[in-house]
């Protein structure tokens, strides 16, 4: 994926979930959009260097829009919407080896019999596998990463869809996309949304597939890394 161009400044604070103040390079402050709807945990404090993108969208009351935070442990991409993107590259290139099978993959697919939609939908004539996304960016120590990074009744919801679909035969696969350059495993952040970390592990006693990869940047294009390691605890 290549980004878009991207400019250096130093994080005010992030608030109102979607807004951060970012001092720019040339002193200036300047109000960005911040596309992401967790807590932001590590990936939020003042005084971290950021890089954040312009639009030349005139409608946009924000044109600018914050995409990575320089932490402690690595760099973090906080623009959620980019896991997506990546997934579906890996989807199409057959980067993605547990679903390389699959020749037909659609974006947004319409969740059966229930609200919402999941990410994608892989297909091999009457062969169908549903993928749910989820952004990792919360680090906990070393290289430990989880998820989710707040309460996430959503996530949760997105769970038991993919249980659903296993139960009619279908595959359920659920891909934890690691935007946080710091991490090398990821858990369900049992700690932080208990209900969600029970969900899974019954998910996945009923079938639905965990998988995890990392990202590799350099500021300028975005791929999906490696396959990392992936645990309930």
């Amino acid at each position: 994926m290549k980004l878009p161009e991207l400019f250096e400044g130093i994080l005010v604070r992030r608030y109102k979930r979607f807004l951060a103040d970012v001092i720019t390079k040339d002193g200036e402050q300047l109000t960005v959009h911040c596309p992401n709807t967790g807590s932001m945990t590590g990936c939020a404090v003042p005084d971290s260097r950021v890089y954040y993108s312009i639009s030349d969208n005139a409608k946009r009351k924000y044109p600018g829009t914050l995409e990575f935070v320089e932490s402690e442990h690595g760099l973090v991409s906080v623009n959620t919407g980019r896991a997506n993107t990546l997934v579906g590259e890996g989807l199409t290139s057959g980067y993605i080896e547990a679903l390389q099978a699959y020749t037909e993959i659609k974006p947004e697919i319409k969740i059966p019999e229930g609200d919402g939609r999941f990410d994608f939908l892989a297909s091999l004539g009457e062969r169908r596998a549903y993928v749910e996304v989820k952004s990792v960016t919360l680090h906990i120590e070393g290289t430990q990463g989880a998820f989710p990074d707040s309460v996430s009744a959503r996530a949760g919801k997105h769970v038991n869809a993919l249980v659903r679909r296993v139960e009619a035969g279908d595959r359920g696969v659920l891909i934890f996309c690691a935007q946080h350059t710091g991490l090398g495993r990821i858990r369900p952040a049992h700690e932080i949304d208990p209900q969600y970390a029970q969900a899974l592990k019954e998910a996945i006693a009923k079938g639905v597939e965990v998988l995890a990869y990392g990202c590799v940047t350099d500021l300028k294009t975005m791929t999906l890394g490696a396959q990392l390691e992936f645990s309930l605890t």
